[in-house]
Parts: structure tokens; C-alpha cells; sequence
């Protein structure tokens, strides 16, 4: 375990409360890893709901090949492992898997000529994107209902890129927030809590820009499959106007590069972000949110709890 930034939890009788709904195991780290480290060091409850077990994930690594789902399989158990170092690098140790380990199924994708994401030419029936989408939203209800977080964080409505298992993760966390707050659906489910703060993970264009001029300067025009600084962004990119709260901490990158690394079959450090977050550093300290619902932050916000009452 790396040497980090974390600290034992301040004692606090009333902590605040995060909530995060991420598709696969890895997904927490890349957009908010230095969140949830910070809040957890900060003494808050972080909750990390995966809704899958990544199981159609490319292997990057030769000698773990034969995990792969068109081999011997087993990729997804091996995940959970990776997932839960990742999580003890973060600080984060309440982790569940939605509706129980392997109900739903990593969809996989696949990509068109243009570079489009869309879901897999052969889904499983099982899949995530196939998923009813009430019966996976009512597995998150009593996760929200006994955690009661304040802040929910999750993916925007078209999962940040377009994979299908991002954007039903986005659909699954949106209907069980209005689920959760309604106290004649399922009352067995446990007494009614409404979050008080949506928030959409996001990167910044300004963000992305710099990084992309920096990449160009130092000779590299293939990264991120050679985008042009000045040209249109993905839809992943948001203009800084319509970013709510920027989160920043230097102090936990290690935090956050160990659990990077702690998913050793999907993380490849040769691959387009690392490169450029070697280039642009502040890339490794910072991830960025839009307020989605709920109280909404002040402006400039620094902190995904700033303006809210601890209960």
C-alpha cells in the first residue's frame, strides 16, 4: 500500500455521507478517485456501488490473458480483488456490488467507423444494458434508503463517453434516487431519504485543451486519437460555465495513481491519459462535477458537500 496522504477519520458525530454509482471496477479511480480519497480522509462515509464486475474488460496484462470472457473466464472475480485494493489505496471501505455480485453483466462495447461507442454486436442476456430497468434501480433503493447520503455522484446522461453500462448506471442512480425519496414505494425497503445534492462527473475543457497543446508540443499527435486542440471536444467535456464544483487535492495523487495501479488487468500507464497527466500534472489532483439536482452548490465550489447541512 502506498504511502499515503490518509489519515484516521476526525471523530464527528454527524459526518456527511457520499454515494457513488460507477458501472465497472476501475471507473471510480479515473473521475473520482481524489473525491472519494479526500472525502473519506476528511472523515465523511463514502459508499461505492458497482454495478458490474467488469467482466468484458480487455486484459492488458499477457500473463492474466486466459481471464478473458472469450477464454477460460473468471475475470470478474478477479476484479473484485483488484477493486478492493483499489478502494483500501483510497481510504474507502463500504463497497457494494448492485443487487450482489454477478447479477448484472458488463455489457462490453464496441466502437464505429467514426470512433462512436455503442453497445456490444453480442450482449449477454444478463447484461447490464439489459437490465429491467426498475428491478435495478429498486437494488440501489436500499442502499440509499440505509446509508442516507447526502451527495450523489454518478455519470451524465449519456455515461460520460457512451458506453451502454455508463449511461444505464446514470438511468439505474437517477430512478433510484426519486425511488428512494418516495415513502409508499416499497416501505419494506426502509424509511424514505431524499439526497440532497446530484452531481455528474465531468472533465473540463479548458482542462483538456492545455493538456492536448501540451501533448502536440512535445511531438505526440496520436494521443487521444489525435484530437485537435483548438477543434470540437467529446461529449465527456463540459465548457467551464457549466462546471459546479472543482475538486482538487495534490496531497492524495499517490493515493490516487496506487489505485490506478492496483487494477493491474485494465490500467495500461503507456496509455493517451497518462501520458498527457505526465505533461499536465494538475490532471492527477483535480476532477470536476455538474450539479445535477438537488441543493445546488455555491458558486466556485471546491468540495461536493460545500453549502450543506451535515443532516
Amino acid at each position: 500500500m502506498t504511502d499515503a496522504k490518509l489519515h484516521d477519520p476526525p471523530s464527528t458525530a454527524n459526518p456527511y455521507r457520499l454515494l457513488l454509482v460507477h458501472a465497472h471496477p476501475d471507473d471510480e479511480v479515473t473521475t473520482t478517485g481524489i473525491t472519494m480519497a479526500r472525502a473519506a480522509r476528511d472523515g465523511a462515509a463514502v459508499t461505492l456501488v458497482t454495478c458490474t464486475l467488469g467482466e468484458e474488460g480487455e486484459i492488458v496484462v499477457d500473463e492474466l490473458k486466459h481471464l478473458a470472457a472469450d477464454r477460460d473466464g473468471g475475470l470478474g472475480e478477479y476484479r473484485i480483488g483488484e477493486l478492493s485494493a483499489a478502494l483500501a489505496e483510497l481510504g474507502v471501505q463500504d463497497h457494494l456490488r448492485l443487487g450482489g455480485d454477478g447479477k448484472y453483466r458488463d455489457s462490453g462495447m464496441t466502437t464505429d467507423e467514426n470512433g462512436r461507442v455503442l453497445p456490444a454486436d453480442v450482449l449477454h442476456d444478463d447484461c447490464f444494458w439489459r437490465a429491467d430497468l426498475r428491478e435495478a434501480a429498486t437494488d440501489l433503493v436500499p442502499v440509499i434508503r440505509d446509508r442516507r447520503p447526502h451527495v450523489l455522484i454518478t455519470y451524465d446522461d449519456y455515461g460520460n463517453y457512451g458506453h451502454p453500462d455508463h449511461i444505464q448506471a446514470h438511468r439505474v442512480a437517477m430512478y433510484a434516487a426519486q425511488l428512494a425519496a418516495v415513502g409508499a414505494y416499497r416501505p419494506d425497503l426502509g424509511e424514505p431519504w431524499r439526497i440532497r445534492r446530484i452531481l455528474w462527473s465531468t472533465m473540463s475543457e479548458t482542462w483538456l485543451r492545455e493538456g492536448l497543446r501540451q501533448l502536440r508540443a512535445a511531438g505526440d499527435t496520436e494521443a487521444w486519437g489525435g484530437m485537435d486542440p483548438e477543434g470540437p471536444m467529446p461529449p465527456m467535456v463540459r465548457p467551464d460555465d457549466q462546471i459546479a464544483i472543482t475538486v482538487q487535492d495534490p496531497e492524495l495523487v499517490p493515493n490516487k495513481l496506487a489505485a490506478f495501479r492496483a487494477h493491474a488487468t485494465q490500467i495500461s500507464f503507456d496509455s493517451p491519459f497518462f501520458a498527457m497527466a505526465d505533461l499536465f500534472p494538475q490532471a492527477w489532483a483535480t476532477e470536476w462535477f455538474v450539479y445535477a439536482g438537488g441543493e445546488a452548490p455555491p458558486h466556485g465550489a471546491d468540495d461536493v458537500f460545500a453549502g450543506l447541512a451535515r443532516d
